[in-house]
């Protein structure tokens, strides 16, 4: 199971991540008025103390929606994962597949009339979409690190319609695994993407809470096999 921290802003964060054994860090561009978005210069340099440790890949998450900045960021920072957050069209995803090897994520939102999105699944899947992120949009529309906790019959009901695996987002705690057992016995379901709860009161990447979360879903089935 992959665990996916998003927001890191510094060195330090990357460091913290790293001593807490995550798997994937989320390395904000193009994300207008997103309190970690990152300059390009800032991205290179980030991406990297990713690339100088042991373990951690970057991850590109971004608002978007050209092609040709998206491949000269991810090419600038040696990036080979792009988060698609927000709502391209299934064309962006086709033309990063058709021109580079990036591992493409696509989010798909919860808690709004998701019916246009859905119907557009397949279409992400036959333009080459690696894995989808299922994440819950707040009430007030907003979308990415809202915290809100994801809906377990609609990620359900999503990933019953996907042929790709899936990430879950939306406000995953290191102690509520067990209320979206369904979800991780799910064949198609690959890890978590976490953000709020993997910060400590100051708003910091925390190498304890993070630590935490990993443990917490990573846990046995009571074989002694990580689930």
């Amino acid at each position: 199971m992959l665990v996916k921290i998003c927001g890191a802003a510094s060195a330090g964060d990357v460091a913290s991540l790293d001593r807490a054994g995550a798997d994937l860090v989320g390395l904000w561009h193009g994300v207008p008025g997103g309190r970690t978005d990152l300059t390009p210069r800032q991205l290179t340099v980030l991406a990297d103390a990713v690339h100088r440790t042991a373990r951690l890949r970057p991850v590109l998450v971004t608002f978007l929606d050209d092609a040709g900045a998206l491949r000269a960021a991810t090419d600038a920072a040696r990036v080979s994962w792009v988060q698609l957050h927000g709502y391209q069209p299934p064309g962006l995803v086709r033309a990063l597949k058709s021109t580079t090897d990036l591992t493409v994520v696509k989010v798909l939102h919860l808690g709004t009339d998701t019916r246009a999105e859905r119907s557009l699944i397949a279409a992400y899947e036959r333009a080459g979409t690696d894995l989808f992120l299922l994440d819950t949009v707040a009430g007030d529309g907003r979308i990415g690190s809202t915290g809100q906790p994801a809906d377990r019959a609609a990620v359900l009901g999503i990933a019953d319609r996907l042929s790709r695996p899936f990430l879950l987002a939306g406000g995953i705690t290191a102690d509520n695994r067990e209320d979206y057992r369904e979800v991780v016995d799910h064949p198609l379901f690959l890890g978590i993407d976490v953000d709020t709860a993997a910060r400590d009161p100051d708003g910091r990447l925390s190498t304890d809470r993070v630590t935490a979360l990993r443990r917490g879903w990573r846990a046995t089935d009571g074989s002694g096999v990580p689930g």
